[in-house]
């Protein structure tokens, strides 16, 4: 028991829960005494889904985002188009992009966004990587649909001074989106109007 008086292990999970975005000790509380009272069959799929995660999924040696297989099945689907890439920071924004409905081509994940700031500089993210598919000379449009932050426009000024000498077209998500804003919580009819409208650069 702890100093709480709650049993260790519960004040355990709640520690553990607290840990992730977005949830602070009360709302952990709260889980954490929700699966609880689960029946033991919907504690073991839960831990059974967070060890699968942990061990079955991989990244895309292709786009980097997260994935059960390499390449993933939109980096190897025979109606994307190969001329068209996009450019995002996380996986949750390709999801939320490919959610919209409105673009056909391939992703490429950055896995964050230039901050110097936070000590986050290109050779941090998967620049160097993009560039090698983009010499492969198959890709026409790049667009940029990184968030309207202030990192999200410098990573995308940055991204378009490297690819424009290559010949390449370069566009940039259109600001239906409200600067500041993430696009993973945009919702779709936004998202959808803002991938249309997009920009060149």
């Amino acid at each position: 028991m702890s100093s709480t008086g709650i049993p260790e292990s519960i004040a355990r999970l709640i520690g553990e829960l607290s840990k992730l975005p977005g949830i602070g000790e009360k709302n952990a509380t709260r889980l954490a005494f929700h699966i609880f009272r689960y029946p033991r069959e919907n504690a073991d799929n839960l831990v059974k889904a967070i060890i699968d995660t942990r061990t079955k999924v991989i990244l895309c040696e292709e786009c980097f985002t997260f994935a059960s297989q390499s390449p993933c099945s939109i980096c190897t689907g025979a109606d994307r188009d190969r001329s068209s890439i996009c450019v995002v920071e996380e996986p949750l924004d390709m999801i939320a992009v490919e959610r919209s409905g409105e673009f056909k081509g391939r992703y490429h994940v950055l896995h964050g966004l230039i901050s110097p700031i936070e000590g986050i500089g290109p050779e941090d993210l998967k620049v160097k990587e993009l560039l090698g598919r983009l010499k492969e000379g198959s890709v026409r449009e790049v667009l940029l649909a990184t968030n309207p932050s202030v990192e999200g426009e410098a990573t995308a000024l940055y991204l378009a001074r490297l690819i424009k000498p290559l010949g390449i077209e370069v566009t940039r998500i259109a600001h239906g989106i409200p600067m500041g804003g993430d696009i993973e919580y945009i919702d779709e009819i936004t998202l959808s109007k803002a991938i249309r409208d997009r920009r060149h650069m």
